[in-house]
């Protein structure tokens, strides 16, 4: 993937959806770079309900072969691709 700026507003928007929708304790916390499959955050369903809210937030579409742990699989992940998305767009 190409070097894109990517706005922090984007991270931000992306760990918030992921504390509201994934993460059951106040206190827990996630890095930017911690897989969200690996490390249990996410699983496949999660996969889809986040595509959701990106493509219902941004207005994009995720193609069925963008669905790859090198684009969702982590915050930075999801950003960078969001960013290259939108640059696209």
């Amino acid at each position: 993937m190409e070097d894109v700026a990517v706005p922090t507003t984007y991270y931000s928007a992306i760990r918030e959806f992921i504390a509201e929708n994934f993460l059951f304790r106040a206190d827990a916390v996630i890095d930017d770079s911690q897989s969200l499959l690996d490390s249990g955050v996410m699983d496949s369903t999660g996969v889809l309900e986040l595509i959701a809210f990106l493509e219902a937030t941004y207005g994009i579409t995720v193609a069925d072969n963008e669905i790859v742990p090198a684009n969702l699989d982590s915050v930075e992940r999801v950003s960078v691709y969001l960013a290259s998305k939108l640059k696209a767009a």
